[in-house]
């Protein structure tokens, strides 16, 4: 016979006290800016008390997210697990970056993977979008993916700056002349002629010590706050 379990008012009262959370949450609406966003999940993040606690803070936030704007555009293998694992699976999978990047209007976003193709390239014509978010985010990882946005993002105090150039100059001779002029920076990927470079620290694409950097064909795509 089957035995019906026992009441558990304990588990019971915190089932309901966290579906009136997720639903008080969720009722809120969109934060007004993606900054304001970035500030309060990285506050949360900070005060998570363990890796468990972390991890389920991620996935419940990152699906709020998810669950006000249109399917995420996906594109590449691990792009995808990233996407998954973060916004849940309101995903759309694209065959290419391009249709990615071409899908990204208003509120709706791609990630797409970084691979042996220079698609990041292509949003040094198209300053409507930029770079938004980085996976992993957090501190010191090596992004592996990038998030595009049409949504104006500023500075959160802890951030990565994602910076293209054609130079032909080697990655290291680069990183030198950046140094030089005070921007930091580390070689990401280079494909198709173009290099890819990580700047740390918010920089904005007019920013004066940029002036003078290498390359003819050259400029920021875009910042991801780092958790």
């Amino acid at each position: 016979m089957l035995i019906s379990p026992e009441d558990d008012p304990p588990r019971r009262a915190a089932d309901e006290a966290l579906m009136r959370a997720v639903r008080a949450r969720a009722d809120l609406g969109p934060a007004p800016s993606p900054d304001a966003e970035a500030l309060a999940y990285r506050a949360a993040v900070d005060a998570a008390p363990d890796t468990v606690t972390l991890d389920l803070l991620r996935g419940v936030w990152g699906r709020l997210d998810a669950s006000r704007r249109p399917s995420l555009a996906v594109h590449g293998a691990e792009a995808a697990l990233f996407a998954a694992d973060r916004f849940g699976l309101n995903l759309r999978l694209t065959e290419t970056a391009e249709a990615a990047l071409a899908s990204v209007q208003g509120r709706s976003r791609a990630l797409i993977e970084l691979d042996a193709r220079p698609w990041w390239g292509r949003l040094l014509a198209r300053p409507e979008l930029r770079v938004a978010a980085a996976f992993p985010e957090a501190r010191q990882a090596r992004p592996r993916a990038l998030l595009v946005s049409a949504e104006t993002t500023g500075p959160t105090g802890d951030d990565r700056t994602f910076w293209v150039t054609d130079s032909r100059l080697s990655e290291a001779r680069i990183v030198d002349d950046l140094s030089r002029v005070g921007l930091p920076a580390e070689p990401l990927v280079a494909a198709g002629g173009l290099k890819l470079f990580v700047l740390a620290g918010y920089v904005q694409a007019e920013d004066g010590r940029l002036d003078g950097a290498p390359g003819d064909l050259s400029g920021v795509i875009g910042a991801a706050p780092q958790y």
